[in-house]
């Protein structure tokens, strides 16, 4: 969650990648941590492989596309940096208060899992709709599905295989997809600037 805050108050899109980078990595760990006494060849492959999407070779990529496009800040995004930070700070508050009220399982309750995935989501939709550079918005699309994996691990017990390689094969077809959008928008405009797409004619 102070990653998500991270990532919503900083206009350098070195350190938003870096922040995306590091959640992947800390996401990537969590199964090891919470299987660690059951803990199977399954899951451990998912770990890793979550490890390394999520925490180098996307970010990798998002770095590859900021140099090609010779962009490192978001200068004028829709919703203000403070307005970002401050939307996703009572987006946290929100999302721990909404939790305790869910009927989760003992085993959940105490955890930070759904105010943590609730965050995530919420902080994905404030990138998504409040940044203009296509990065960023890439970057917004990351940490939304962050939330969505944290959600899964809520079933590591009865079908970790299942969710986590769902969930992992769901953002890599997202990510190449929107690769190739971002390299379209590169390609037509010389820019990576969303708002430029309002040129478009039939």
């Amino acid at each position: 969650m102070g990653l998500n805050l991270l990532a919503l108050g900083t206009n350098r899109l070195p350190s938003l990648i870096r922040a995306v980078a590091l959640q992947g990595v800390a996401l990537g760990v969590m199964p090891l941590l919470m299987e660690y006494e059951t803990l199977n060849w399954r899951v451990a492959a998912v770990a890793l492989a979550t490890i390394a999407g999520k925490g180098l070779v996307i970010p990798a990529l998002l770095r590859r596309a900021m140099r090609a496009a010779s962009i490192d800040r978001e200068i004028e995004p829709f919703i203000g940096f403070v307005s970002s930070l401050l939307l996703g700070a009572g987006g946290t508050i929100a999302a721990v208060a909404f939790a305790r009220a869910l009927p989760l399982l003992p085993e959940h309750a105490g955890t930070l899992l759904v105010p943590g995935a609730i965050a995530s989501i919420l902080t994905g939709f404030i990138l998504l709709i409040g940044r203009v550079k296509a990065i960023s918005q890439v970057c917004g699309y990351l940490i939304l599905e962050n939330g969505i994996y944290l959600f899964g691990l809520l079933l590591i017990h009865s079908t970790p295989l299942l969710v986590e390689s769902g969930i992992l094969l769901d953002v890599t077809v997202g990510v190449f997809i929107i690769g190739i959008i971002v390299d379209r928008i590169q390609r037509a405009f010389d820019s990576l600037d969303t708002r430029k797409l309002t040129t478009l004619r039939e």
